[in-house]
């Protein structure tokens, strides 16, 4: 009796116990998730507001100049224009901003409202505690531990080229050339085979297309692990490289030029170019130039803009700037040496500002929220793949030399002319897109389906001049670099997919291996 007297009494003190400190705990998850909501919630609007303050600052530097030269007239009715496209920005801002705040709380009411029903009438389910303890662990997710997973994956996110796991292969005063070694240890480079010379994009660099080795997401690895002979050309640092702060559209073309000679001499074999975003444009423009005749026989792009006037997005945002500040003075700045540069970060945030509605703060950090909130009381797994591509976007923009800045902003604002000249020269000569047929190059254009950045029509602008292989992937700008680089994904690239039996990237580059050596041997 005395051991049943005082289990009873134990259970009845650790029921009284509970109801006591299950308000207290309670409170204290609401204060815990309230002070974290706005430590968040000022973290990402600094991270936005930044860019801005720059962006003042270059406005008022700029205009300092222009404002001696245009009429007053002309000044007003610029700066009415501007303040009409700004309060449009503001508007799509707030819009975007309200309707993320609404659709969380059009969700969490509901859950508020079941946890009261539940707590008042002692039903299943989640109670105002539960509720708060989820609210609690959630924000702690999106201010602590989704940004140390973004900080953690750095080991393994991009090349790291200072481990010496990959070869430096050339140099010049602006790049350095890496080969690209195989990561699968039982593949071994086929020195005889067709090399392939990858440019990466200027403003987000080369890390991307070596997403995660370790996990088999690495865009450049799908080749090296094929035996392909692969190299990468890769910018030096810009801050401290005073020939690449300077770098005209001709010094690019003369060194990819430089590049190409020595691996044909190594390999034997003429080199295929491949482009990935800005770096795409570039290679185009490297090749109709005439400077990369007999040293490249084959093109690669991947999600890379041809026409930018065919943007719904940028193209549509530079058209709607009024004339007067479409102009890369206002994203431009001095560095210590004296030279001038197109500001990486500001041309980051241009991208968020063409999709406000879906990039304002309150909106990233709303979706943020949801995508961390615990699900069935269990915390959300923070995958490699989110935290690399947080990290990428966080860390890996990179300041542009002005006149490779030039050539694709005029490339946005000035479409290919109706026999398929581009808007650039190089070297003073015109670039025409049928020198690739001319010349027998072969060229396959890979592009995403939903690419919100370089949009399909942007990326395919040379169909309508000359006959190009085309690959179409699911997904978006990144998917090729990240989810379709997998070797087991649905879209592999060395297979051929889809309803049309489309090549991926590497499926064409041996193939054309296998041409050219069928080739020379018949």
């Amino acid at each position: 009796m005395s051991d049943l007297s005082y289990d009873q009494s134990n259970c009845s003190l650790e029921s009284f116990s509970e109801k006591i400190l299950a308000p207290v705990e309670a409170v204290t998850n609401h204060i815990s998730a309230t002070q974290n909501y706005y430590a968040g919630f000022i973290k990402y609007l600094n991270d936005f507001m930044t860019p801005y303050l720059l962006s003042t600052n270059y406005f008022s530097e700029a205009e300092q100049s222009k404002i001696l030269t245009a009429s007053p007239l002309d000044s007003f009715q610029s700066y009415m224009d501007i303040l009409d496209f700004n309060i449009d920005i503001s508007n799509r801002f707030f819009t975007g901003s309200m309707k993320a705040i609404n659709d969380y709380n059009s969700r969490e009411i509901q859950k508020v409202l079941a946890a009261c029903m539940n707590t008042i009438f002692q039903l299943e389910g989640e109670d105002v505690p539960a509720f708060f303890a989820r609210q609690s662990k959630m924000m702690e997710s999106v201010v602590n531990t989704y940004p140390k997973a973004i900080r953690d994956i750095e080991p393994e996110f991009g090349f790291h080229f200072e481990r010496g796991e990959n070869i430096k292969f050339a140099e010049t005063d602006r790049f350095i050339v890496y080969q690209v070694l195989p990561t699968d240890k039982t593949v071994k480079v086929n020195e005889t085979g067709k090399p392939l010379l990858i440019l990466p994009p200027y403003v987000l660099g080369a890390n991307i297309l070596a997403f995660l080795p370790g996990e088999n997401k690495s865009y450049t690895h799908c080749f090296a692990n094929m035996g392909i002979p692969t190299y990468i050309r890769v910018l030096k640092d810009i801050s401290v490289t005073p020939a690449l702060q300077v770098m005209t559209g001709e010094e690019d073309a003369l060194d990819t030029k430089l590049f190409c000679e020595k691996i044909m001499v190594r390999h034997g074999k003429p080199v295929t170019l491949n482009g990935y975003c800005q770096g795409g444009f570039s290679a185009v423009c490297d090749i109709l130039s005439g400077e990369l005749d007999g040293v490249v026989d084959a093109l690669l792009t991947c999600v890379s803009p041809m026409d930018g006037t065919r943007s719904k997005g940028l193209s549509d945002f530079l058209k709607g700037l009024p004339p007067r500040f479409n102009d890369l003075a206002y994203g431009t700045k001095t560095l210590p040496s004296g030279n001038k540069v197109a500001d990486g970060d500001l041309m980051g945030w241009v991208y968020k500002l063409k999709s406000i509605e879906n990039e304002a703060p309150m909106v990233v950090f709303f979706r943020d929220m949801m995508m961390l909130s615990p699900k069935n009381g269990d915390e959300v797994k923070i995958s490699k793949t989110a935290a690399a591509i947080n990290y990428w976007l966080g860390n890996e923009r990179s300041d542009l030399p002005l006149a490779i800045t030039q050539m694709s902003f005029d490339s946005y604002n000035h479409p290919i002319s109706d026999d398929g000249t581009l808007p650039v020269k190089l070297f003073g000569r015109k670039l025409n897109f049928r020198r690739i047929k001319e010349k027998g190059i072969k060229w396959l254009i890979c592009y995403g389906e939903r690419d919100d950045l370089v949009e399909p029509a942007v990326a395919l602008a040379p169909l309508d001049y000359i006959d190009v292989e085309v690959a179409s992937f699911p997904k978006g700008h990144v998917a090729i670099a990240t989810s379709w680089s997998n070797p087991k994904s649905a879209y592999a690239l060395h297979t051929r997919f889809g309803d049309k039996n489309h090549r991926g990237p590497v499926r064409f580059q041996l193939d054309l291996d296998k041409e050219l050596s069928e080739k020379v041997s018949g």
